[in-house]
Formats: structure tokens, sequence, C-alpha cells
């Protein structure tokens, strides 16, 4: 079976033979072809090794319903894999393979909601392909399974011989990209959405208000474009493009407006509503700001019915997500007539009044036909039921709202931005089995988004960070499929093999720019023609985790994004190999011991010492420095047997040693060096 090898993956690969990593690898553990389908189905039952072999084209039979939605994908279907495997045709024909016989029968097409049924069923025989569905929503889904399954042998291109019955787990599957605090054009919001489409996520979380910037077109107020965006910002037209465009691929668009805090940028033009008077700027740095909405004047409820007018007639989704986070109360606690105003109305803290302010805007809303949706800041009983929270802070948001009748969804544990691994996010699960929930209860969970806030991203980045760590969150909500042991380093490689599968060669079809954004940034480098001898570097090394990067550098939005911290990404690709040996070694099988060609390395420290008046190549020295001795101590402590001595002296060397290698440099560390702790304190107790 073949896969195909993007340049990213080849210089991925060359670096691993390099360094002797690839020869670590245990050829005895191999991915079936259906382990490849992101997500994983419900059920997939395969019996046997036969194939259906075909020409890459399809013939599609609809028996039941269609619509031009479902036509289209199916068309966009074919085309992509004529791209992909056309050039297996001449192969393919010789042996007599014919063009791919489809039957799709669907019953319905039907209007994207949060209740819409998204199940299928798929079954590949020797002559032909069966997709049945109740909708066009769950055929689309069925066409995405049939892309993944597809694989070539001999020459020739064919699919396995399977039955799937397939559907989520969770109605709500999302992706929330914050288009505030870096604005993120309408192309990159598009390709995603094909990404989104290909991993069956069906809602486009769009963040358009924040402190740094009002990103959408207001008729009614159009001073809210005008001067809280610098220019950036999306028309209309924009927007019914995007909607369009999410809706023909089954997602639904809900759009968030941030009020009544993280709202600095709507007080630029219209100061007038804000709680204290004063001249109102966009923030330009990152945290929480003062600058609220006056909840006690009903000149801001005017304001907003208008403006809920306008947008509610644009969005055609049922719900609006209007924030409701971190709101510090400086501004009302300062406000003479707010602090009247709430002892008038016997409103007793802040939290009271803004539950008083989310009642009122859920009125507004209501009217023109949509449900509230908000942090969990906003959860209150005073709230009808038809309000949805969005549990960030924790867990315990969530159950608390569920087991008073509000349905919520989770985003604590899927804050993409934060650098985690996806073995974090994999493991995360909104209906976990210890949940103190009843049956009933748990109904009220409809499923999670995973969030990219953007203080740290722009669009040359944001595919590298969205991707491929959101696909395990979309597997996680779609069938919660756990493929390979929590505990075991060993099987989470192969867990990584599948999404970074997904991400460099599937979602190749959609333009999401993973290989091409990290060479291109690496490129960008001021080392001119020598940029290419330290790509080794973001394979080994992880930005510092959660908001750490804050505590070096204070980031705004004129920063650059252009360090080597901004091209590495979480799992970095060399420090996965590195763990898997380790992990073998933890527990106690024979590990292969990577060569630590010091010539290799010393080559691109040597490259760096050409550039050291530049600031990219002086911060990096030390790192490569600290990458080469980790390296050296990982290949000592692999070649020492279990229950071999260790002397006191050489422990605490290298316990002093990892210690300080741990630490960052440039922003970014070497995530294996917590694991060559394990191993030492391993080794030391099994020690004669």
């Amino acid at each position: 079976m073949k896969r195909f090898l993007p340049l990213n993956s080849i210089i991925i690969l060359l670096l691993l033979l390099v360094t002797g990593i690839a020869n670590s690898q245990n050829s005895n553990q191999e991915l079936k072809i259906t382990d490849y389908v992101i997500p994983y189905p419900r059920q997939l039952e395969k019996s046997g090794d036969e194939l259906l072999y075909f020409v890459a084209d399809l013939n599609v039979k609809y028996t039941g319903k269609t619509s031009e939605r479902l036509s289209e994908y199916a068309a966009r279907t074919n085309q992509r894999i004529k791209t992909a495997f056309d050039i297996y045709k001449t192969e393919t024909e010789k042996q007599g393979g014919k063009n791919l016989q489809l039957e799709i029968n669907c019953q319905s097409a039907d209007t994207i909601s949060v209740s819409t049924d998204e199940s299928y069923s798929l079954e590949v025989t020797e002559e032909k392909v069966i997709l049945n569905s109740n909708t066009d929503i769950g055929a689309m889904h069925g066409l995405e399974t049939i892309l993944q399954l597809i694989q070539t042998e001999k020459g020739m291109t064919c699919l396995p011989v399977l039955k799937i019955e397939d559907s989520p787990r969770f109605q709500w599957r999302g992706l929330m990209i914050d288009v505030c605090r870096h604005f993120i054009p309408k192309n990159v919001i598009l390709r995603n959405l094909d990404a989104m489409a290909m991993a069956k996520m069906n809602v486009f979380h769009w963040h358009l208000s924040e402190d740094q910037g009002f990103r959408i077109e207001c008729k009614t107020f159009p001073k809210l474009h005008e001067m809280g965006s610098d220019g950036k910002y999306f028309t209309h037209e924009d927007v019914k493009e995007i909607i369009k465009y999410a809706n023909d691929r089954g997602i639904r668009v809900v759009p968030e407006f941030d009020i009544p805090g993280h709202s600095s940028a709507w007080f630029v033009g219209y100061p007038e509503y804000a709680s204290l008077p004063g001249k109102y700027e966009i923030e330009r740095h990152y945290g929480v700001f003062d600058p609220t909405f006056d909840p006690t004047k009903e000149e801001t409820y005017e304001f907003f019915d208008k403006f809920f007018r306008e947008m509610s007639g644009l969005f055609n989704d049922e719900y609006m997500h209007i924030g409701g986070d971190e709101n510090n109360g400086k501004q009302w606690d300062s406000s003479k007539a707010i602090q009247e105003f709430k002892k008038a109305n016997n409103l007793k803290s802040n939290h009271e009044l803004q539950a008083y302010f989310n009642k009122r805007l859920q009125k507004i809303l209501e009217k023109y036909g949509k449900k509230m949706i908000g942090w969990d800041e906003i959860l209150s009983n005073e709230l009808p039921k038809s309000t949805m929270i969005h549990s960030w802070q924790g867990k315990e948001g969530m159950v608390t709202a569920a087991k008073n009748g509000y349905y919520s969804i989770l985003s604590n544990g899927y804050y993409i931005d934060l650098c985690q691994s996806m073995v974090d996010h994999y493991y995360n699960d909104p209906l976990p089995e210890n949940i103190n929930l009843t049956n009933e209860e748990k109904k009220y969970i409809l499923g999670g988004e995973a969030t990219m806030w953007a203080e740290l991203v722009n669009e040359d980045n944001v595919d590298t960070r969205i991707w491929p760590r959101t696909a395990a969150i979309a597997e996680v909500l779609w069938s919660g499929r756990k493929a390979f042991g929590q505990d075991s380093l060993y099987n989470n490689e192969m867990m990584f093999m599948r999404f970074n599968n997904f991400a460099n060669n599937t979602l190749i079809a959609t333009g999401v720019k993973i290989s091409e954004s990290k060479l291109n940034m690496f490129m960008n480098l001021k080392f001119k023609d020598d940029s290419f001898k330290i790509f080794a570097l973001p394979e080994f090394c992880e930005p510092v985790k959660y908001y750490n990067r804050h505590r070096y550098t204070k980031y705004s939005q004129s920063t650059p994004l252009n360090r080597v911290v901004d091209i590495a990404t979480p799992d970095a690709p060399a420090s996965v190999y590195m763990n898997n040996l380790i992990g073998k070694k933890l527990r106690g099988e024979n590990v292969p011991i990577p060569k630590n060609d010091d010539s290799f390395l010393t080559l691109e420290e040597k490259t760096l010492l050409n550039y050291q008046s530049d600031p990219t190549a002086k911060e990096l020295i030390p790192l490569f420095r600290s990458l080469n001795r980790s390296m050296k101590i990982l290949e000592e402590l692999l070649l020492i047997e279990k229950g071999a001595s260790i002397s006191d002296a050489k422990y605490n060397e290298f316990k002093t040693e990892l210690t300080e290698l741990k630490k960052p440099v440039a922003e970014l560390e070497i995530p294996y060096i917590d694991n060559l702790l394990k191993l030492l304190e391993y080794l030391k107790a099994n020690s004669k």
C-alpha cells in the first residue's frame, strides 16, 4: 500500500536518516489502510483482503434524492480522485479496471442545523460502492471516507472491500478561528473550511470582535469597521461567500461578537456606549482590558437591537455567540451611575449585573430568530434553557450547565493555541466515563470546539497550528475511538503517524499550507542560501506551552512572527521518535541506538556562527548546543543495561545537566528531555 509523501515529509525522512533515528523504527508495527480514515468510523467490518480495482474516475448513480450541494460535492470528490490517482490509470485499465461505480441512496436534502442527521453507511464490494444516507450531509461525509480509503497496489488504484456504519457521537464538532488579534484573510478561512469538511467537522465559530479589532462590515454602524479594524475586515459579500462555502460542505457558521468586555475596538467609533467616558483606541497588546459596555443605559440596548438585526439577516445559523468572558468589572466599579443602578435594581454583584445584560441581549436575539451561546461566565439560571454554555475554564461549567438543563459544549483542553501535544487533546473527552452526570443529563453535552486564538499566529503559520491536532479533536468528537493506549509512547507514535498523514497527505487537496508554510518561513530567515542547513531544529524543538511565550517577549500586533519559534510546531517529529526510543527502553525492550552525527549538528551550529550579528542566529546557537548535548546523553542512557551500576556522581551529573537543558531557549524547548529525566530515574532505581 502506498501513500503520498509531500515535500515536508521527504525533508523529515532525510533528517531522520541522517541522524540515525529512522533506523529505530519497529517494522513489526504497521498501519492498515483503514487506520488512515480520519475520523475513524464508529463501526467498520473488513473480513478479508479483497480489493475493488478501478480507474481514477467516478460513475455516480443516484438511487434516491439528490441536491445541488451533494452533486457538487461528488464532482469535487471525483476531481480530487483524478488529480491524485490519474497516474495509475494506464496500468489499471490494462488489468481490466473500469471507472468506479458509486451508488448514492440519499433520502433527503436537509437544512443544516444542530439536529441534522449526519449518519451514513458504506459498502464496498468487488464490483461497486454503495453509499446510503438519510441526508445529503451524511452522504458528503461518506464521500470523504471513500477518498481516504483509496490506495494503490501493483500500480493500480483500489479500495478495500468492507462495510461501514457511521454516525457522530456529538452534534457539535467545531473549530473557532480568531480573526481579530491578527487578521486571518478570506482565502485562509476557505481552505480551512475544506479541511474541516475532510475531518467531518460541522461548525465554524468565527470570532469577529475583540479589543484588537472589529472585523466585519456593519452598514448600520459603519464606524465599527471603519475605525475599529485598521482597514482589515470582512465585507458583507465576503461573509455571504464564506457562509455559502461552509454550508455547501455541511458546515454551519456561528459568529461571535464578544461583549460586554473585550470591546475596546467597538468604542473607537462609538465611545458613548462604554461604561466610562473617554477616548478609546484599538488595543495593540494582549490581555484583559477594562473597556466594557454600559449595561444600565437603554441606548445600549437600542444600539444592539439595530446591530443584531443587521447581523441576524446576514448570518443564517440559529445560534449567535455573545462571548461574555473575562469582564474584569473595573469600569463598572468606577462608575457612580452603574453602582447606583445596581443598588436600585438589587443587583448584588457584577455577575448579577452581567446576567441582567445577558437577559436583555437574549430577548433581542430571540426577536430576530436567534439562540444565544456564550462562554461559561454567562451561566445563570435566569436565562432561558435555549441558551447554550461554551465551557472554556474547565469541565465544571459544562457539568453545572447540564445539571441545570442547559446545553453545553467543551473547549477546555482543546485550546490549540497553547501548543500542547495532540496526545493531550486526544485523551480529553467531553464525556469521560467518570463524569458526574446521569444518562439524561449527558444528553445536554453536545460536543466541543478546537479554539485557535490569534495572539501568536498570522496567515503565514496559522495552518501549522490548527492541523493536525484539530484532526485528533475531530476524531474524539466523531467516534471517540482510542486506537492506541495512552500510556504507551510507542503506540502514541502510531497515533502521530495517522494524524500527520492526514495533515500532510489528505489535506493537500484543500491548499492548507503546512509543509509549504514551514518551508517558506524558513527560507525567509536571513541566512541567504544557508537556511536549509538549520532545518533540523524545529523538527526537534517545540514552542513553549500554554501562555509562557508571553513571559519572555511582550508581544503586540506589530511584533513580527518570523522566528524559528513561529515555524516550530507541537509534536516535533524527531522528538516523537526520541520519545519512542525512551518509551521502549522504559519497558525493557531492545532499543536501536541512534547515531549522534556530530558533523551534522556541528555543521548547523557553524552555519549560525557565520551569522552571529543576526538576532535569530544569535538566539539559536545555545539551543543547538543543548540539542547536541541532550542527544549525547540520550545515547549514553540507552546504552546502559537495566540493573547496571550507575554511580551517584554520574547520576547527579546527568540530572544537573538535563535539568539545565530543560530550560527554554529562544522560547523553544526540547520536549524529550522530560522523558530522559524519567529514564535516568528508572535506570538509577534499578541500578546495582
